[in-house]
């Protein structure tokens, strides 16, 4: 049985300023982004001078701030509609209270999607396009920020057995070995579908199918996590068993693959 490690949130503190860990771990994913989105101007069909809008640095940039601005607005209006409807309108002041901690990342995700359709329309590229390119570097910037769950020792995992090897005792969740669930995502919605995800774009596909990958594929790996990640206590487990994580993933599991398979077929059908 391990104990989760007593590590100072502040990483590095001078005079008044405190650089906590987790603001390290959003500027390693917005560093990544940038480095990736730079490595896939040089893929296909993102390379080609003849497309209508050619694609240069600043659009990676554009599209990271577009992005940071979507993932805090739409993960946190996402967190008080799907996770606390009922607190947050008798409380409506307390949805711009972001310092208390609270964001989704399927709000996110619909808030990244509103973003890019703004930045799709006003540099008049398809909105598949742009998605296509935002989708592989991504999951880096997820595994950052469960590294940095598991540096504050917060979402832990479900109590698991006392024979598991890395059971980990973290404080504030009592005395009992939990499973790691932010390693667990840290790998799965991180890393495994950063390298899956790269890998599928690197070869012609048809517009709108990495996108669609992406979506499956978080849907996918999410809804694993959740079996060992602990439920939110002011709901629990929901229907069927499922915890609202997994109720979430469900129509992006649907979604992704229907997607997928609907542009793949358009693409030879248009051929």
């Amino acid at each position: 049985m391990l104990i989760h490690p007593q590590i100072d949130p502040i990483a590095l503190q001078l005079g008044p300023l405190a650089i906590h860990w987790y603001g390290l771990t959003y500027l390693a994913a917005f560093g990544l982004f940038v480095w990736l989105g730079g490595r896939r101007l040089s893929h296909e069909p993102f390379a080609s001078v003849k497309l209508p809008q050619p694609w240069a640095r600043r659009d990676v940039e554009d599209i990271l701030f577009l992005g940071v601005l979507g993932v805090v607005l739409g993960g946190r209006i996402g967190y008080c509609l799907f996770y606390k409807p009922a607190y947050y309108l008798s409380h409506p002041l307390e949805v711009f209270f972001v310092w208390q901690g609270g964001m989704s990342f399927h709000g996110g995700l619909l808030g990244v999607m509103v973003a890019m359709v703004w930045y799709a329309r006003s540099r008049g590229r398809p909105f598949l396009e742009v998605m296509d390119f935002l989708a592989p570097c991504v999951p880096t910037g997820l595994a950052a920020g469960r590294m940095g769950n598991f540096i504050n020792g917060e979402l832990w995992g479900r109590v698991a057995d006392p024979s598991l090897p890395w059971g980990m005792v973290f404080r504030g969740a009592g005395d009992l070995p939990r499973h790691p669930s932010q390693i667990y995502q840290f790998l799965l919605e991180g890393m495994l579908l950063f390298a899956l995800l790269w890998l599928y774009a690197r070869k012609p596909r048809a517009r709108g199918q990495v996108a669609a990958m992406f979506v499956l594929g978080y849907g996918v790996f999410r809804f694993i996590a959740e079996f060992f990640r602990q439920p939110d206590d002011h709901l629990g487990l929901l229907a069927l068993g499922m915890s609202m994580g997994q109720w979430l993933c469900v129509p992006m599991i649907v979604g992704g693959l229907g997607l997928w398979m609907w542009f793949g077929r358009k693409a030879v059908t248009d051929k």
